[in-house]
């Protein structure tokens, strides 16, 4: 009750401001183009005040309450030249000024809201915020963000089931567990969506994805340890619509179709606005080895929602957005059939809706922010997971009870966040962020037949106090601090961040951060994925008495880019380093009796994750652009985790590999013709190997094996055709992913295959084309 208290007083201070502001009734309103589009996050200021804004989402600005008399406004982004007008303010008058702006080379600029829970240009952020736009999504054909987070420095995608296919995402070495998932800033994406949630949201309703690597984020709280990935819905900016069909042909053998589409509507008077989007999709499963069995599971999806606001006036505006998406996803074989009557077999069917609601009012001559906000998802999972017996008898009791299973999950979130902007904090401003969130999550899975129950319910109350002060020009020092109280941890965890920016030129900036992190002693996403392994089942199960992990990271950068009339270029040099401290670890126990494989989740001292990345980029003349990163690291144990009861253990982190980066080269010229090269690089790793394969019983045949490097390049091509009568372009496009089939060549064969040894590339060469109407 003391915090809050405390947060309520904060907010009752910061909001009497608006009562003691002098209301003169002088206020400006207008909008900001260029190149007839409008421009959002414009800055719009008086000169020589503090009086200033942005520009919103659509482009349009308003300041209310000004200083009469004459004055000069100001409207300034880098990328354009800015632009000056003089106006006369009158006592009780309302004036519109309209700008229009001219670009003076090319931008190396973004906003960015994820770093720091507030908008910032990335070169004026103490976080580095890596942004992955619909140009990459559109360059690297990307149809569902799975597809092209792997574009990213630090980043990787990794395929961890060759029956059921789930994902996780992998940030600086450390796994998906570690990694915050965010949806419009929001955390509804519980530990169950976190196992196949990736690869079922479509890049047609992504406007971007913001990403932090490393703890710097720990505003977000717990699982934010090896970095924040914010996935930003479409937001209604223009009158639009898109509508595309492609259909890929996996290694010549199973077609992968996707039927994608998106309207975008606005009010005449831009108060209001929604943008629609739907998706299908329909793969074929695929048997790389032809042994009978998929390597790649049969997929049908489909997907519908907005993202809309509505201003209720200048200073207030109310977000809603929501998403339903349906997936059926079968793996193994006889897919014709019932799943219990297969070999073996994983069958799952998802029903996800999630969706938020956001309020957001600005006061006090737009130095007061208030936002209120409640998101939140609920996800009913039906699923089979099991191997058919061999002998009568056994395939009696099989049918008479399959291992299907029931799962409901459910995610809220709600709080409330205050910013305040102190203009003259000792010669510089200081914007002030502080928060109040409630965020609960209950998921309950179970399979009668496994004797199998995961009821787990977490709850956490998190309080985080912000400092962003802009020292001097040059100097920008970001300080926090997050309070959490988890139910599932007995004391109140405080988790500090210091981040610092020093811009030594417009070209060059150092940031350097230091941060601390925590995981409640909870399950988590590959926790509870249940695998094949020797004949039997493998389940992962929580120790007694587990604590909570707790972090610290230390993280530092260089970043330089130059910018001309024409071209740009620059690159990223960072380094990192986190300790993870009682970090959990996967041990196996003694065999079942039904040759059943149990992994015990345990505290197992410390662990460190060390390296660095670089990252390089260029844009000439608009017309090729070119990004690549790699990541060079180690994440080790301080001691031997026993991953099998069978040989000996190892320091190394299992399917992790010391290296792994990308690269796009993209042909974009005036003509309607465009290409595109890319490619993922993925370095050697140790993958564990439960049995011989088809021959149950033999865990002493357990090995550690090291994988090979691979190569996954990509050609894509495109032509644009305009339609006038129609206002639109017609684009034709087409090419091939992983060219040289890079891909593993050594599965397991049969029903008593281990599912989880899988490494590599998701998919072989595959070729794809299609067709987009969009205007």
């Amino acid at each position: 009750m003391k915090r809050i208290s405390l947060f309520i007083g904060i907010l009752l201070l910061l909001t009497s401001t608006q009562l003691l502001a002098q209301r003169t009734d002088a206020n400006i309103f207008g909008d900001v183009k260029a190149e007839g589009e409008h421009i959002p996050f414009v800055n719009v200021y008086i000169k020589g005040t503090n009086y200033g804004t942005v520009t919103d989402e659509t482009g349009h600005f308003m300041l209310v309450n000004l200083p009469v008399g004459k004055h000069t406004i100001i409207a300034k982004m880098i990328g354009y030249k800015p632009v000056e007008k003089s106006v006369d303010l009158i006592q009780g008058q309302s004036i519109e000024l309209n700008f229009l702006l001219e670009k003076k080379s090319l931008a190396v600029d973004e906003v960015v809201v994820t770093g720091t829970k507030t908008f910032k240009r990335q070169t004026e952020s103490a976080v580095i915020v890596n942004v992955l736009d619909s140009k990459i999504f559109d360059y690297v054909q990307a149809n569902t963000i799975s597809e092209g987070l792997s574009f990213q420095p630090g980043l990787r995608m990794e395929t961890d089931c060759q029956t059921c296919n789930y994902s996780q995402l992998r940030m600086n070495g450390l796994g998906g567990a570690y990694s915050q998932i965010l949806i419009n800033s929001r955390p509804i994406f519980s530990p169950l969506t976190g196992l196949y949630g990736l690869e079922q949201i479509p890049t047609e309703m992504v406007d971007r994805i913001e990403v932090v690597r490393g703890g710097a984020s720990a505003l977000y709280g717990s699982s934010a340890i090896g970095g924040t990935v914010n996935v930003i819905t479409k937001f209604p900016s223009r009158n639009a619509y898109s509508l595309s069909m492609n259909n890929a042909v996996i290694n010549g053998d199973a077609n992968d179709n996707h039927i994608n589409g998106n309207v975008t509507l606005l009010t005449t008077q831009r108060n209001a606005g929604a943008t629609i989007f739907v998706s299908r999709r329909d793969r074929q499963a695929y048997d790389h080895n032809d042994d009978g069995f998929s390597e790649m599971t049969a997929l049908q999806n489909n997907s519908f929602g907005f993202n809309s606001y509505f201003r209720l006036n200048q200073n207030q505006k109310l977000e809603m957005n929501f998403a339903s998406l349906h997936e059926y996803r079968r793996g193994g074989n006889k897919n014709d059939e019932p799943a219990y009557l297969a070999d073996q077999s994983e069958e799952r069917t998802h029903d996800i809706l999630m969706g938020g609601l956001d309020y957001s009012l600005d006061f006090d001559n737009n130095r007061t922010s208030l936002s209120a906000f409640l998101a939140g998802q609920y996800t009913e999972r039906k699923h089979y997971t099991g191997i058919r017996p061999d002998t009568d008898e056994e395939i009696i009791a099989h049918n008479a009870l399959p291992p299907y299973g029931n799962t409901d999950n459910n995610t809220f979130i709600g709080g409330v966040q205050v910013n305040h902007t102190l203009f003259d904090f000792f010669g510089g401003p200081n914007i002030i962020t502080t928060g109040l969130e409630y965020n609960y999550n209950q998921v309950n899975d179970e399979i009668e037949t496994y004797d199998y129950l995961l009821d787990q319910t977490s709850k956490n109350l998190g309080f985080y106090l912000q400092s962003d002060w802009s020292v001097t020009s040059k100097l920008n020092l970001l300080t926090g601090v997050r309070a959490d109280q988890h139910n599932y941890v007995d004391k109140i965890i405080l988790n500090p961040r210091v981040s610092a920016l020093y811009k030594f030129n417009q070209e060059t900036q150092y940031r350097i951060s230091w941060s601390t992190g925590f995981r409640a002693p909870q399950a988590f996403d590959t926790d509870m994925h249940i695998a094949f392994s020797g004949g039997g089942i493998q389940q992962v199960q929580l120790a007694d008495q587990l604590d909570e992990e707790r972090s610290q990271s230390i993280s530092t950068s260089l970043n330089w880019d130059r910018a001309t009339e024409s071209h740009i270029y620059g690159f990223t040099i960072e380094g990192f380093y986190t300790q993870l401290k009682d970090a959990f670890i996967l041990e196996e126990m003694d065999n079942t009796p039904e040759g059943n494989s149990i992994l015990e989740k345990r505290n197992g001292g410390n662990s460190q994750v060390f390296g660095g990345t670089f990252e390089a980029r260029a844009n000439f003349n608009q017309k090729l652009q070119l990004e690549g990163g790699l990541t060079l690291q180690k994440s080790q144990y301080d001691d031997e985790v026993a991953w099998s009861a069978d040989i000996a253990g190892t320091k190394d982190y299992l399917r992790t590999p010391d290296s792994y980066g990308y690269f796009t080269l993209a042909y974009t010229p005036e003509s309607p013709f465009k290409a595109t090269l890319s490619g993922i690089y993925t370095g050697s790793m140790l993958i564990p190997h439960y049995g011989l394969a088809g021959d149950a019983g033999t865990p002493e045949a357990d090995v550690l094996f090291e994988s090979d490097t691979f190569w996954e390049t990509n050609i894509k091509l495109s032509y644009d055709f305009k339609l006038p009568h129609l206002d639109s372009n017609l684009q034709l496009f087409g090419g091939i992913n992983n060219v040289f089939n890079q891909y593993q060549d050594d599965f397991d064969q049969g029903k008593y295959r281990d599912s989880n040894y899988v490494y590599g590339p998701a998919k072989p060469q595959t070729i794809f084309f299609g067709v987009k109407l969009f205007n």
